[in-house]
This record gives structure tokens, sequence and C-alpha cells, in this order.
């Protein structure tokens, strides 16, 4: 199969633009869940978040957003990709119940 090299560059720009597209997904989805502890605060108060605990959550969110497209983008078989996403996820929920209640006892868990 052969071809020309402006199929090539359509090509890639596709593949790009699907990347970029996935990425963006993960950034307005972050996002969002920025948003939950915000309006919950405005019905409750129950959720009584700070700067520093909004700070925190925006780190935590965009850290695991921006690690699993960099697994997406990097691990090719579908098999190892699960393993990665499924890694970051049970990371990412680990460090969150640390920092909520301190299921470790580690310095920086919550109160």
């Amino acid at each position: 199969m052969c071809f020309s090299s402006l199929e090539l560059v359509q090509l890639k720009f596709e593949i790009m633009s699907i990347q970029n597209k996935r990425f963006v997904i993960i950034l307005l989805s972050v996002s969002i869940l920025l948003l939950l502890p915000l309006i919950a605060m405005q019905f409750t108060n129950q959720v009584n978040w700070n700067s520093f605990d909004f700070l925190v959550w925006c780190v935590l969110l965009f850290a695991t957003g921006g690690a699993i497209e960099l697994g997406l983008r990097t691990v090719k078989t579908t098999k190892n990709r699960i393993a990665v996403i499924l890694t970051i996820v049970a990371v990412f929920l680990l460090v969150w119940a640390e920092l909520a209640v301190g299921i470790f006892g580690t310095p920086f868990a919550g109160s």
C-alpha cells in the first residue's frame, strides 16, 4: 500500500485531532468534577472547603487526567492501556482516601 505525502499528513492530522479531542474531554471532565464541591457548599454546611482544599483537589484531578492521557498516548495495546488506566485510578483513589480520612496514617492525612 502506497500513500502520498498529502495522505500521510492528513492521516497524522486526524490522529492528532482525535488525541486532542480526548485531552479536551478529559480536561472538561476534570473541570466539572472540580465544581462539584463548590456547588455542594451552596446547599449544605457539611462541605466546608477552603482555597487550599480546592487547590489540592485541582492538582490531584489534573495530574490524574494528565497521567491517563499520557498512558493512552504512549501505551499501544488495549490490554496494557487498561492496566495502566486502572493503576492510575487506583493510585488516585488511594491518595484521595488518604487525604480525606487518613487510611494509612501518614502526616498529611485528613482529620
